[in-house]
């Protein structure tokens, strides 16, 4: 049997954000990205560093899925999110929040971490309300 695919520069990313230690990638020109990027997808500079991640961002828009994809099943409903993270926006699960239309707000503050999916326990993006709300 072979080893499971890896995502080389997503997995580390995954585990640096795990670890407190989110990062973005940041061009000379100030563009972010974010890992796997071996040169910036605005300008094509291959000068890239490793710059810390916010500890909060904003909702920018989100969606409530009640109807679930297989890997997503024992999660849902839940509430599939983008924030902005200042150079960066990052798609994730927002979770303590009621997954109705009532919840979350375009603006709302969250922090992120990684966790685990209910349904078979790969490591996620997570948002959660910024300040423990």
């Amino acid at each position: 049997m072979s080893a499971p695919a890896s995502n080389a520069g997503y997995d580390e990313w995954l585990d640096a954000l795990a670890d407190g230690e989110g990062y973005a990638l940041a061009c000379p020109d100030g563009h972010g990205s974010l890992p796997p990027r071996r040169v910036c997808p605005e300008c094509g500079s291959a000068t890239l560093t490793e710059e810390p991640l916010a500890e909060t961002g904003t909702v920018e828009t989100y969606s409530v899925v009640h109807v679930a994809g297989p890997r997503f099943a024992d999660d849902a409903p839940y509430v599939n999110a983008v924030a902005d993270f200042g150079p960066v926006r990052l798609t994730g699960v927002l979770r303590g929040v009621s997954p109705d239309v009532d919840g979350v707000d375009v603006g709302d503050g969250v922090a992120v971490g990684v966790e685990e999916r209910a349904t078979d326990g790969e490591p996620l993006v997570v948002f959660r309300p910024a300040g423990g709300e």
